[in-house]
């Protein structure tokens, strides 16, 4: 069943947030894992069967991708379903690669980098 989902606009602080969570190697399997079962995602048992990683430690690598937009948990019944959210990966993608080969004008940033 397909549902319109709304994605706001990728900004920096958004960026760097999901960059930050990618950044464990479990997060990213886990991420890799669910960008590979599609939109229908997979169910809890089956990221933790497939990828060997206990619950509870499952429990919060998926809750950090939660957190940083990367991935929705939704319930079937007594399943319980994680999959990426559609867009949000585009997004990042065209916001790091935005400016790609555009040049510089000899202008200096207004604010420092965080």
């Amino acid at each position: 069943m397909w549902k319109a989902v709304y994605i706001s606009p990728m900004n920096e602080e958004k960026a760097a947030k999901c960059l930050a969570e990618l950044g464990s190697p479990t997060r990213l399997a886990v991420f890799r894992l669910l960008v590979k079962a599609g939109p229908e995602g997979l169910v809890v048992g089956d990221i933790q069967r497939r990828l060997k990683i206990p619950a509870s430690t499952l429990s919060h690598h998926i809750a950090r991708l939660a957190w940083a937009g990367l991935v929705e948990q939704r319930r079937d019944g007594r399943k319980l379903v994680c999959s990426t959210r559609g867009g949000v990966m585009d997004a990042l993608v065209v916001f790091l690669t935005a400016e790609c080969c555009t040049g510089f004008a000899d202008e200096c940033t207004e604010t420092p980098a965080a």
